[in-house]
């Protein structure tokens, strides 16, 4: 049986995944150092963002997503978009209380 599927394999080389590595090490050092400053009310959206670009570079490298069908991308945009939906409803129960 064969399959009938032109999949393209997508090589990453090792040098992409060692500046991946190392900008997941910068925004962890980052995401510390910022822990130790008073930033106010804003400091819950600056560790949030560092994490969305961290769980980004991660889902698109090495879970392979940028490389994916565009059903899987479609999938995790719903899952994505879910997520927020959550995040923000729970924000209201609290501020709103």
């Amino acid at each position: 049986m064969t399959d009938n599927h032109n999949k393209e394999h997508h090589l990453i080389g090792y040098g992409t995944y060692f500046m991946i590595w190392l900008s997941l090490i910068s925004l962890t050092v980052l995401t510390v150092s910022i822990a130790g400053v008073n930033f106010g009310s804003i400091a819950l959206l600056i560790a949030l963002l560092i994490a969305a670009i961290k769980s980004g570079l991660v889902i698109n490298y090495f879970m392979h997503i940028k490389f994916d069908d565009i059903i899987f991308k479609i999938f995790f945009l719903v899952a994505m978009a879910t997520l927020f939906a959550i995040f923000v409803l729970t924000s209201f129960d609290i501020f709103f209380r």
